[in-house]
């Protein structure tokens, strides 16, 4: 059956699915699922109430030697040489690229399931994460647990507020130049994206560089916040700020235009935004879709990247997205953490 777990509450009894976000600003509990390079999917439920454990059997997940990457190392690092490139040409600041690594979806065995909810759990034992969703939809072909760390945006009433991440290091004592350069440049560019759709001087960075430990390793985190202009909305919000600027770069179109030259398939979820709004009281919070697994055409899949400066290394970055991944995928596969 339909549902959603998202902001800790457990949505059931779907009641309408649609692209419009406009219809956010009408009373409802919503589960919202925007993919980097399609259209939304909002999906309206009768009933919230807290969270509970998932009472099914236990995720049952690929062998571990079966995940493929949709670039590998070589050509990655071919792509790093070509954003640094664009760079030294002024065509860009920071591009954001990344991989898809993908591995077919196992028969459940006895006692086990490959339901997407039972993925969910696993993850919230394994690899917690402030932003967890996950969001069943069979009849849209949605099936996605993630484990995000990242807020892409929230809301409450007029006021929203972004916390791009950028920067990412095994330990505290490893953050470089590079780091904070790149977390810098995007909060320059979420404070432009914000501030289309705010008032004018209500655009604000609360805090700027903050240090934050989750499974596995650490992150640089940045907050902008602002009050919305009379009249705007979650599709105003989105048409200003979609996709993130985290997981594209500077300045953003030019970026997704290195993204779509750069990356041979598309991200599908990844990279896009998946959280909960409630109409009732217009507040609502949705998270980036990065530490996010999705399961399409029989198989499961997960994101992986980074941000790619001039002050990048080919070997860097793909070390880096290795670490970004290497926890999330040990939990999908029963590896151990």
């Amino acid at each position: 059956m339909p549902l959603a777990v998202v902001g800790g509450r457990l949505l059931t009894g779907l009641a309408d699915v649609t692209s419009d976000l406009t219809a956010l600003e009408r009373p409802g509990y919503w589960a919202v699922v925007a993919p980097f390079d399609a259209p939304a999917v909002c999906a309206r439920f009768t009933t919230s109430r807290p969270a509970r454990p998932w009472p099914g059997p236990p995720w049952q997940g690929p062998d571990p030697r079966s995940w493929t990457s949709s670039l590998d190392r070589a050509a990655y690092e071919a792509g790093v040489d070509a954003v640094r490139a664009a760079i030294a040409a002024g065509e860009v600041y920071q591009v954001n690229l990344t991989r898809r690594l993908s591995a077919p979806l196992p028969a459940a065995i006895a006692g086990r399931s490959v339901d997407v909810a039972a993925l969910g759990a696993a993850l919230a034992a394994g690899n917690p994460a402030p932003y967890a969703a996950v969001v069943r939809l069979p009849a849209e072909g949605v099936h996605v647990a993630s484990a995000s760390p990242e807020r892409f945006l929230a809301r409450d009433g007029d006021a929203v507020w972004s916390s791009p991440i950028k920067g990412t290091a095994a330990a505290a004592d490893g953050f470089t130049v590079k780091d904070t350069a790149e977390n810098i440049m995007i909060v320059d560019l979420v404070r432009n994206d914000l501030g289309r759709v705010c008032e004018f001087g209500s655009v604000q960075v609360p805090s700027l560089l903050a240090t934050e430990q989750h499974p596995g390793l650490v992150h640089l985190v940045s907050t902008v916040s602002g009050r919305l202009r009379p009249g705007a909305g979650w599709a105003e919000l989105f048409d200003a700020t979609f996709p993130p600027g985290s997981v594209t770069g500077a300045p953003k179109l030019a970026a997704l235009e290195h993204i779509a030259r750069l990356e041979p398939v598309d991200r599908g979820v990844y990279c896009g935004a998946v959280g909960w709004v409630d109409g009732h009281t217009q507040r609502g919070e949705l998270n980036v879709a990065i530490r996010t697994f999705w399961i399409e055409d029989d198989h499961l899949h997960l994101g992986t990247g980074g941000a790619v400066t001039w002050d990048s290394t080919p070997a860097g970055e793909w070390a880096e997205t290795e670490l970004k991944a290497r926890r999330l995928l040990k939990v999908a596969s029963h590896a151990g953490v």
